[in-house]
């Protein structure tokens, strides 16, 4: 589905990625791990078209998209959840939702509004409040819940819980959990090894901008040497 050939992004004169490779088979969940400051986020970056890649290629659904500009990506099916959020402050739960919402490439919308404030109850209790009188953790589920709604073949979440409180976590992750049953390709970024080991079929790591190791959840969860060296654990 994703296809990720050797790409080198830069800032300015500054190289961060460096010839890195990845791939997203349909269905699967995989994720990207590292410390701060590796090149996680501008590998996402990259993908959506933020920060294009200099060099190499990426492919969605056999589609070259390394020079599209990110409209047209998220077009093709890729529904991204951003750190930080950046949901509308000043639109409420309902208008979040459907400001951006997209029948998608199949031309099925499997994700309307009802079915997205179903998957977050707590989404329809706050359906008429603001974005800035939401918690951190109602703004993780709407910013989920907004990318749903572009009905994508691809979601991808940058720091799936960061900053969040351990109930909210663990419905973050269940919603994940349920999102693959249901067949959804995820690439997820987050610290939580444990909880991401749980759903995800394959892993990568990057160190300064290059994918060091890569391999499934049994592999990463017995190797304490590239735990401690790469993640800090």
């Amino acid at each position: 589905m994703l296809d990720i050939r050797s790409i080198d992004t830069f800032y300015g004169q500054s190289q961060v990625l460096h010839s890195l490779s990845m791939t997203i088979r349909e269905g699967e969940v995989v994720t990207l791990m590292g410390r701060n400051g590796m090149g996680k986020t501008t590998t996402i970056r990259s993908v959506m078209g933020l920060t294009a890649a200099k060099n190499g290629e990426i492919s969605f659904k056999d589609t070259k998209i390394t020079s599209f500009p990110p409209y047209k990506i998220a077009r093709l099916g890729i529904g991204l959840v951003p750190e930080g959020r950046m949901i509308s402050p000043n639109l409420s739960v309902e208008e979040n939702l459907v400001a951006t919402a997209f029948i998608g490439s199949s031309g099925k919308a499997a994700w309307t509004l009802d079915n997205t404030l179903h998957l977050f109850p707590k989404l329809r209790e706050r359906r008429s409040s603001m974005g800035n009188q939401l918690s951190g953790g109602e703004q993780q589920m709407l910013a989920i819940a907004r990318a749903l709604m572009t009905n994508p073949d691809l979601l991808i979440l940058d720091e799936a819980t960061e900053g969040l409180a351990p109930l909210i976590r663990a419905e973050i992750w269940d919603c994940l959990s349920g999102l693959k049953q249901e067949g959804q390709s995820i690439l997820v970024i987050d610290k939580n090894i444990k909880a991401l080991c749980a759903i995800a079929d394959r892993h990568y790591i990057i160190e300064k901008g290059r994918i060091v190791w890569a391999g499934d959840s049994s592999s990463l969860l017995e190797n304490e040497d590239i735990k401690h060296t790469y993640l800090g654990i």
